[in-house]
C-alpha cells in the first residue's frame, strides 16, 4: 500500500507536464488558427480528462437559405448541392454534411422540389 501511495506523487508530476504542453499545443493551434487565445484552454472535467472547447461556425442565413441560393434555376444530387454550399461560403464543420443537406432538402418542401431521384432544385 505504501509503494503505491510513493508511486502517486511521480503520476501527478507525469500528469501535469503533460498537461502543460498541450496547453502549449493549444496555444500553437490557436495561433496558427488566427484565435488570439484558445478558447476555454485547460478547462477539465470531473475526471481531470480536458475538455477541448466547441465552437459553432457563423452564417447569415442558415442552411435552408444558402441551399435555395445555391439551387436557384439548377438541379443538382445531394453532393454536389453540399459541395456548391460549402463553394459559395457557407461554413460547417460535420462530418456528415451531405446527410445534413439531404435532411434539409427533404423537410423544406416548400423551398425545395424534388426533380427525379436525388435531384432537387428551388421551388
Amino acid at each position: 500500500m505504501e509503494r503505491r501511495q510513493r508511486g502517486v506523487g511521480k503520476l501527478v508530476r507525469k500528469r501535469d507536464a503533460l498537461l502543460a504542453k498541450a496547453a502549449k499545443l493549444d496555444a500553437q493551434i490557436a495561433e496558427l488558427a488566427g484565435q488570439s487565445t484558445p478558447a476555454r484552454a485547460g478547462r477539465t472535467r470531473g475526471g481531470g480528462r480536458s475538455v477541448a472547447a466547441r465552437t459553432r461556425k457563423a452564417n447569415e442565413g442558415g442552411l435552408s437559405a444558402a441551399l435555395h441560393k445555391v439551387l436557384n434555376g439548377k438541379t443538382m444530387g445531394v453532393t454536389e448541392a453540399a459541395k456548391a454550399v460549402v463553394a459559395a461560403g457557407y461554413k460547417t464543420g460535420a462530418d456528415n454534411f451531405r446527410t445534413i443537406v439531404n435532411a434539409c432538402l427533404l423537410k423544406h418542401k416548400n423551398l425545395f422540389r424534388k426533380v427525379s431521384r436525388g435531384r432537387y432544385t428551388a421551388a
